[in-house]
């Protein structure tokens, strides 16, 4: 007579996360950054389901497979919701001090870019608040700013220097990003952005401030180990190509994978450039040349497009997003957060990026995920939902992901998970409100 088999016992884990109408994974062969087709493959599991543990993702499928392996004491149930990837965003100029709320009227009356930087405006308005500021200040700043972040899906954060402009003050950015990453639960990828302007005090000789990049800056925020990239601004009235090519081979040179600013506002060459001393991503590229574009698609140069920054420059021009993905160049999508486009929400981004570039909801959640992941050197521990990985998660209040880009102008997160943790909960602030209402009453 066979005995009746015993069920096996199911496994305690930290979080399950269950009855999504769709769990976005975007598992699969993600060795490099997702091309072509692949932007379309996002690999959803319909009424999915996952396990975390200790912070890390150790099971991914249908909500029945997972119930019946695993067992919580927290369980996020996402029925008539989403779950994905955090967002990432690789590209954003997070530490600073001041506004420029006055630049923005100025182009709504029609200066340009140019014109506000010869009137003393734009980056160097930034950068004399940026060098006044202390660095507690500029810790609550950045804090504040990676709040909003977190609470709009943004689980991993790129963050610039480049408002300092000298060796001090370029070591104060990068410290504070440092204590940043830290304290908050977003994660930082910190990059050296010391040749993002000519500062005044060179304004007669900048080949003498390329030369302090070079030799004095890059080699001691090395030996300090403050940053991962080096970054620089190759554009007309910034950096020349040859002059950016100096800065990001002694950055190499020092252990900094290259980036740029590439492309922007004129045609420069920036695009060839990032192709030739193999950045790891080239960014904006507005008016990127034809040539430019299959360069970075031979070398697999992540194209890092920031339609928000188009968007907040007024000239109606975006980045060719679609002639860059049929061509087979890895594209990723970031805010370009600064005091010029100040804009924390990779949703808006996304939006954007549908109305404007003419990507699909699914091509904008891979660029905003795990080919952004790649744009920062992080896709072996983020940008999608599969074992092995970091337990960052959004759960978005839409059925579908075609919501995204659709609805927008409000905040579709209703949960966020960073390591394997609820850090924000739109329900429990808002029966918090209900709350202190009643208590009004």
């Amino acid at each position: 007579m066979n005995k009746p088999v015993k069920a096996r016992a199911r496994e305690k884990v930290d979080l399950l996360v269950v009855n999504a109408d769709e769990l976005i994974t975007l598992a699969g062969n993600n060795e490099k950054p997702r091309t072509k087709k692949q932007m379309q493959e996002i690999g959803i599991i319909r009424n999915g389901g996952m396990a975390v543990k200790d912070g890390t993702i150790v099971s991914v499928g249908k909500t029945s497979d997972i119930t019946r392996n695993f067992k919580a004491e927290d369980v996020a149930n996402a029925n008539g919701k989403i779950v994905m990837p955090g967002f990432v965003d690789p590209h954003t100029h997070l530490v600073f001090a001041g506004s420029r709320e006055e630049e923005f009227q100025l182009r709504i009356e029609g200066a340009s870019y140019t014109e506000n930087l010869k009137t003393g405006g734009d980056i160097m308005c930034t950068v004399r608040e940026t060098r006044k500021a202390s660095v507690e200040k500029l810790i609550d700043y950045g804090t504040e700013t990676l709040d909003t972040m977190l609470e709009h899906g943004t689980t991993t954060v790129e963050a610039k220097s480049g408002y300092g402009l000298t060796v001090k003050d370029e070591i104060k950015m990068l410290e504070v990003m440092r204590r940043l990453n830290q304290l908050h639960s977003v994660d930082l990828a910190p990059t050296f952005l010391g040749a993002n302007a000519i500062p005044p005090e060179f304004a007669y000789n900048p080949e003498d401030y390329v030369k302090s990049v070079t030799d004095e800056m890059i080699p001691e925020i090395t030996k300090k180990r403050l940053a991962e990239f080096c970054d620089v601004s190759c554009e007309k009235g910034a950096f020349s190509l040859e002059q950016a090519r100096r800065v990001l081979t002694a950055g190499k040179n020092h252990g900094l994978k290259p980036r740029l600013h590439a492309d922007e506002m004129s045609q420069q060459g920036g695009a060839e450039l990032a192709a030739g001393i193999g950045a790891i991503s080239a960014d904006h590229l507005l008016f990127a040349s034809d040539e430019g574009i299959k360069a970075m698609a031979q070398k697999g140069v992540i194209a890092t497009l920031l339609p928000a920054a188009a968007f907040s420059m007024m000239r109606g021009r975006y980045a060719d997003a679609r002639t860059m993905i049929n061509i087979g160049v890895p594209v990723a999508l970031g805010t370009d957060f600064n005091p010029s486009c100040w804009v924390e929400n990779q949703q808006f981004v996304i939006t954007l990026a549908c109305h404007l570039m003419r990507m699909t909801p699914a091509e904008a959640i891979t660029a905003t995920t795990i080919n952004a992941a790649h744009a920062i050197g992080r896709a072996k521990e983020i940008g999608s939902l599969e074992v092995g990985k970091k337990g960052d998660a959004i759960v978005l209040d839409v059925p579908s992901l075609k919501f995204l880009g659709y609805r927008f102008g409000v905040n579709l997160v209703d949960k966020v998970l960073k390591n394997g943790r609820i850090v924000f909960d739109r329900e429990a602030v808002r029966s918090r409100v209900r709350l202190l209402e009643d208590d009004e009453v």
